[in-house]
């Protein structure tokens, strides 16, 4: 076992304090990675205040991460020491059901182990990346190419993915017009994904204070859903949008935007539930979906295409006595557009 500093939150709704925690031995197809940089995911704060129901403390978060691996186990093939690489959301899934052998791995039937606030199949809870070092199965891990500096490409092992995967699966791109809703950590990536893939982009967030970032990123237009001349003007506009929301919608409202057979995909999970009338989806046959994340390899694809493009995500980067600062700034939508942290200042 090896002892690394981390921060952690002790209990629910606790603030997170600097501690140690205990990494497993490098096994056979094992790789330790020497963490860099870790983002702050707004889900990190769901669950540690167990706004998603119980969770399991302490709670080490982070399923953004970015590093380079320090050893590799006898078995391993796809990674070596130095190598730049990424772990997201999940460190491991059955590998047997349909999904897992489909590249699906989050929706693996038997329940993917998350990076943090699971049990792994070793019995012992996994703790995320707001530490110095993390021990993942090279199944799980990524390659960050080189175009793409670290810092940047943390949060997009999470936000960048959680964007690409309903984007490329319901077929933005070229004559397609595409809404993100939500201009914050999830929503940036969003704009500027969408716009590299070639579709007309149009941003609907709360005001327009952030209107000139959209444009910048990529975005084509920009609303303010809070106008209602905006759900007038726009009435069966777009093919897709995608929801980055986490607090509740009424769906009903947005659905009209669609065009017919459009589709509504929401990537943002609230803590309440929602009201739906189900005449505003039978209406125009359109699609109210989800998306969570991506599987390993559709993250190494997201990966390469945002090195291709020459983007990562737009960062804060903090040292990690401001994590607690960050979490109360990413509550009130207060930092553009991900918090990293430097986890060297661990």
């Amino acid at each position: 076992m090896t002892t690394v500093a981390a921060y952690a939150a002790p209990a629910p709704k606790a603030p997170l304090e600097r501690t140690t925690i205990e990494r497993r031995p490098v096994g056979e197809f094992d790789v330790l990675i020497d963490i860099k940089y870790a983002g702050i995911c707004h889900s990190d704060i769901h669950q540690a205040q167990e706004g998603w129901g119980e969770a399991i403390f302490p709670m080490v978060p982070g399923h953004e991460i970015a590093g380079v691996v320090a050893e590799a186990g006898p078995g391993v093939t796809r990674f070596a020491v130095g190598d730049r690489v990424g772990v997201g959301c999940m460190v491991d899934s059955c590998r047997e059901c349909d999904n897992c052998k489909a590249g699906l791995e989050q929706y693996c039937t038997s329940g993917m182990t998350g990076t943090y606030n699971a049990i792994g199949k070793d019995g012992e809870p996994t703790y995320g990346g707001y530490s110095q070092k993390i021990v993942v199965d090279e199944n799980y891990v990524v390659g960050i190419p080189d175009g793409l500096s670290l810092d940047v490409a943390a949060p997009l092992l999470c936000a960048g993915v959680t964007l690409y995967s309903p984007l490329k699966h319901w077929g933005a791109g070229p004559g397609k017009k595409v809404a993100i809703l939500g201009m914050g950590g999830l929503g940036h990536m969003g704009v500027k994904i969408a716009h590299a893939l070639g579709a007309e982009v149009t941003v609907l967030s709360q005001s327009l204070r952030k209107k000139d970032d959209g444009l910048r990123l990529g975005a084509d237009h920009y609303y303010a859903t809070s106008d209602p001349k905006t759900f007038q003007e726009l009435t069966g506009s777009f093919d897709l949008i995608v929801s980055t929301v986490s607090a509740p919608l009424d769906f009903n409202a947005y659905l009209t935007l669609l065009k017919t057979r459009g589709a509504l995909v929401n990537v943002g999970a609230p803590e309440e539930p929602v009201a739906l009338n189900l005449f505003s989806v039978i209406g125009g046959g359109k699609t109210l979906a989800g998306s969570m994340i991506g599987g390993i390899a559709e993250t190494q694809e997201m990966l390469d295409f945002c090195a291709e493009h020459g983007f990562g995500a737009e960062i804060e980067l903090i040292g990690a006595d401001r994590i607690n600062e960050a979490y109360e700034r990413v509550v009130d939508s207060d930092v553009r557009y991900r918090f990293v942290i430097d986890t060297a200042t661990i």
